[in-house]
This record gives structure tokens, C-alpha cells and sequence, in this order.
């Protein structure tokens, strides 16, 4: 009966409790589109750069991020690279040579990572070859073959089959001086990457440095994210005298960031909900002032103030239960579609490349965040129900029916 009650006092004031209700919806569909894009932001950030270069599991020598130095290479590494190929739940491996060094043009000069690789092994790790503006990722034979990022060659006033000069220290102190053509140029989501980062062969930067070939680091990408934890034990295990690595250790601000939109989402859908207590309880009020004498004949002929109490409560609740679920199913109406179609901030390239993501963002939310969108409603509609019932149960029934 309470609840019956409950359900048409709410309808009783048709237009204000549909502006309620209206701002409620309105202000969740804003708070979680706003909250999905910030999520699908710091994905993309996780997913690019994972794509790009990190890959999920990373192995080097230990001390490698300490001392940089050529000579510091893995053990056997070739071994490994293949030991790790049979290992279930790998996807791909890919062993690379790092060098820093220098790239020169007869313009400009400019510090660079030299990265040696095999490139069908490194077209299953990264996404560079599908990234390419011009040219061709080591498709054809010829000496000396290179591919650098866009930002780099318009740095450096280099295009395609331009010749570049790489000078670098080699093993025992030497400093080594070749010559690169250029055969591609890629652009990816991160302009410090694209200027940052070349790629030769393998085989190529071993004649010049002289020496046996030795890897650096070994990427590895898993068949997905969901077992990457169980691929990393297993690895880590089996090679504990190398430092294995997720990409959030070799990464942590990307893995800081994207762990923070969900935290910002939270608080962010938390202040919408503060916002809209105010208003509730304000409604709440002038409905339970507009009901003086009937509430006070109510408790006259004999209803309890607990039950007072929880009519109020209801009432409370059907509003905002009722303008929250229509929040929540157009906002995940409008997610969904945006998660499909992509939200193009091709406008805003430039910031979003510093930031290395992509300008199609695809927002989303977790599940966990559905289920926890009711239950943070019913606790806002709680608190907003707590002084008017509160002034409900108060009311004196002869002065109110004598005064009102």
C-alpha cells in the first residue's frame, strides 16, 4: 500500500517531477558520455602504444635501462627468441637491436634510437608497416635500407629516397659512420615516437658495427590481454636471469593514465550526483510542504511515522530511479554508437599526437560501472529523502490540520 501511495504522489505534480527526472537523466547521460570518453582516451593511449612499439611482455638484460650501451645485449637471445615462440599463449616475438646514435642530413642533425629488425618478425609485434605515408616497409632488396618517422624528415628536410647518415658507437668504443636511403616514412599516433625512433635491418646494422648479431630487447605480443598476466609469470620463470617486463612497468604513465579515467569517471558521475541532490531534496521539500495537512491527517488517523517515513523514502527513490535508468540507457545508447562510428578529433591532431593517441576515439565504459550506477543512485535518492522525511514525521497533525 505504501508503495502504491508512494508512486502517485510522485505523479501528483506531473511537470515537476518530469523536470526532475529530465534533469537527473540529462545530467548521468552527460556525466557518463563524458566519463566514456575520458576511458576510451586513456585506451587508446594503451592500445597505440602497445601496438606501436611496447607490446604487452618486453625482455631485456639485466641493467639494460641503466646502461645503454651496445654491448649490454641478451645472452643467447637468438635462443630465446625461438624458445619463446613455443611457448602457448604467445602471439608473436620479435628480437631487436638497439643503438642510440645520431642522424645527420645536410641541413640538421638529430638524436635518434636506432632499431635493428627483422621485418616479418616485427610486422607481427608492431603496426608501423600499416602506418606508412610513403614508400614501403623493406619490400625491395638495395643497400642500406631505411624507414623513419614523418616528423623526423621534416626535421631533418629529408623525403623519400633521400639519403640519411646514421653515426653511432659500435662494440669496443668505435664510433661507426653509414649511410641510409630512405624507403619509408611512417607517422603514428605519437609525433616524440616518429621523431625519435628508425629502423634498419638487422643484418644491415650488423656489417657495420662488424660483429656476431646480438638482440637488445625481445617484444612479445600475446594472444590477448586477458592471459598476459599468465604469459608473464611463465616467461619470467623460465628466465630469471633476464628482466622481463609488462608494458606497464616500461610504461608507466600510460599505465597511470589509463587506470586514472576510470577514477576520474567515478568522481566525476559522483559530483553529478551531489549536484542533483540539492535539487531532489529541494523538490522532496515542496512536495512534503504542499502535503502539510494532508500528512498531518494521515498520522491523526493512525499511520506511523516509520511508514511516513518510507513513503517519503519511496517517493524519493521512484524519482530518481526513474530519471537515472533513462540517464543510463541514453548514455549507453549514445556510447555504443559513438564506440561503433568513433568520434573523429582529426581537428585536434597535433595535441592528441603529444599525447601519442589516436584522433578516432571509441569511447566505452566497463560493465562494473552499470551495476554501480543504480547502487549510487539509490544512496544519492537516500540522502536527498532524509530531510523532508525528517520534516514529514515532524509535523504536528492538530496544528496542521488547524493551520493548513
Amino acid at each position: 500500500m505504501i508503495a502504491s501511495l508512494a508512486w502517485k504522489n510522485v505523479w501528483r505534480n506531473k511537470k515537476r517531477s518530469l523536470i526532475i527526472i529530465f534533469a537527473t537523466a540529462l545530467g548521468l547521460w552527460g556525466s557518463l558520455l563524458a566519463g566514456a570518453i575520458w576511458m576510451g582516451w586513456g585506451e587508446s593511449m594503451v592500445n597505440t602504444a602497445i601496438a606501436r612499439d611496447l607490446s604487452h611482455i618486453q625482455i631485456h638484460r639485466k641493467g639494460y635501462f641503466q646502461n645503454k650501451e651496445v654491448e649490454n645485449y641478451i645472452p643467447n637471445g637468438f635462443n630465446i627468441l625461438g624458445e619463446l615462440s613455443r611457448i602457448p599463449g604467445i602471439k608473436a616475438v620479435s628480437g631487436r637491436t638497439l643503438v642510440e646514435g645520431m642522424a645527420a642530413s645536410p641541413t640538421s642533425t638529430f638524436g635518434v634510437k636506432i632499431v635493428g629488425i627483422v621485418p616479418s618478425q616485427a610486422k607481427k609485434v608492431t603496426d608501423i608497416y600499416n602506418r606508412l605515408t610513403a614508400g614501403n616497409y623493406f619490400a625491395g632488396g638495395g643497400r642500406n635500407p631505411i624507414v623513419i618517422g614523418k616528423k623526423l624528415a621534416d626535421r631533418l628536410g629529408l623525403k623519400l629516397h633521400s639519403k640519411i647518415v646514421l653515426s653511432f658507437q659500435g662494440f669496443g668504443s668505435s664510433l661507426n659512420y653509414a649511410a641510409f636511403r630512405i624507403i619509408g616514412i611512417y607517422k603514428t599516433d605519437s609525433s616524440i615516437f616518429d621523431q625519435s625512433n628508425v629502423f634498419v635491418r638487422q643484418s644491415d646494422l650488423f656489417r657495420i658495427l662488424g660483429h656476431t648479431p646480438v638482440i637488445h630487447e625481445i617484444a612479445i605480443r600475446v594472444q590477448s590481454s586477458q592471459i598476459m598476466p599468465q604469459v608473464y609469470n611463465i616467461v619470467q620463470e623460465k628466465y630469471t636471469h633476464l628482466d622481463v617486463q609488462t608494458w606497464e612497468e616500461i610504461a608507466p604513465e600510460v599505465a597511470f593514465t589509463s587506470a586514472a579515467m576510470e577514477s576520474f569517471t567515478y568522481i566525476f558521475i559522483g559530483i553529478i550526483l551531489f549536484a542533483l541532490l540539492f535539487g531532489i531534496t529541494n523538490t522532496m521539500l515542496m512536495a512534503v510542504m504542499e502535503r502539510v495537512r494532508e500528512l498531518g491527517v494521515l498520522i491523526a488517523v493512525g499511520m506511523t511515522k516509520g511508514k511516513v517515513f518510507t513513503m517519503i523514502l519511496l517517493e524519493t527513490i521512484i524519482l530518481s530511479i526513474t530519471g537515472g535508468v533513462a540517464g543510463i540507457v541514453i548514455g549507453g545508447l549514445t556510447i555504443s554508437y559513438f564506440s561503433r562510428t568513433g568520434i573523429d578529433l582529426s581537428a585536434l591532431a597535433s595535441s592528441m599526437e603529444t599525447f601519442g593517441t589516436s584522433t578516432s576515439l571509441r569511447p566505452f565504459l566497463p560493465l562494473d560501472m552499470y551495476i554501480a550506477l543504480p547502487v549510487m543512485i539509490i544512496i544519492t535518492a537516500i540522502f536527498s529523502a532524509v530531510l523532508p522525511a525528517w520534516k514529514a514525521i515532524n509535523i504536528q497533525p492538530s496544528a496542521a490540520i488547524r493551520t493548513y
